[in-house]
């Protein structure tokens, strides 16, 4: 089981990232844009992923993966159950998500 700390630290370690307290929620973000977002519990990870594959995660992976709240089902988002995943998927899962956010230069910079 991962933990918020985990999850912050990072996603801090991000370039460009800010953290934001949003309605209650902590949610991190590139600009305006919102790459992760914790539930207001804190069991769940809301995070940036392609539309066209998120059926085919959730599939492959229910007990881990959750479609979006039925609001945020028109962006490109799945959810991830935080007592399901452990250190290096989390640090995958952000990562990939924050690149979605970011202009590929910034990501290759970073990344190499």
């Amino acid at each position: 089981m991962v933990t918020v700390e985990q999850v912050r630290a990072i996603a801090r370690g991000l370039p460009r990232t800010e953290e934001a307290l949003v309605r209650d929620r902590v949610k991190f973000r590139v600009g305006r844009l919102v790459y992760l977002a914790l539930s207001r519990d804190e069991t769940l990870l809301g995070f940036a992923f392609p539309r066209a594959e998120r059926a085919a995660l959730v599939a492959a992976e229910p007990a881990k993966f959750l479609m979006p709240e039925p609001a945020d089902e028109r962006f490109n988002w799945v959810r991830v159950r935080l007592a399901a995943i452990d250190e290096p998927e989390l640090r995958e899962i952000v990562v990939e998500a924050w690149r979605m956010v970011v202009p590929k230069r910034v990501a290759a910079a970073h990344l190499t």
